[in-house]
């Protein structure tokens, strides 16, 4: 399960070795003031927009990978019956990160610009 720590001035995302080789990802680190925005949502898996490229898709139970869709590219790693953390995001790779975790609303106040 990936993880998310933060400093005062940076965000890292640390990937598994299995969500790392599935997910064709690296672990990322952004600095905290491209965070523009978090929010916790109840089930991440169901916010997962756009089409996978690439990494892995297993509908309704995982996605590990980059989502693309119109304007927007996003790092996910989520599953089935587990709250996520949206993370958006200004000036970097990724415009949106999604991450599972199950203590989604205690991360995201973590996170939130200003905090």
């Amino acid at each position: 399960m990936a993880t998310i720590e933060s400093t005062t001035a940076t965000l890292h995302v640390r990937l598994t070795r299995a969500e790392r080789f599935f997910g064709l990802l690296r672990d990322l680190e952004v600095p905290r003031s491209a965070i523009t925005a978090v929010e916790a949502v109840p089930a991440g898996l169901r916010d997962v927009r756009g089409l996978r490229a690439p990494g892995l898709g297993l509908p309704g139970v995982r996605a590990i990978g980059t989502w693309r869709r119109r304007g927007e590219k996003s790092y996910v790693s989520v599953r089935r019956n587990q709250p996520a953390v949206r993370i958006s995001l200004t000036g970097q790779r990724y415009d949106t990160v999604l991450i599972g975790t199950d203590d989604a609303v205690d991360v995201a106040a973590r996170l939130s610009p200003g905090s």
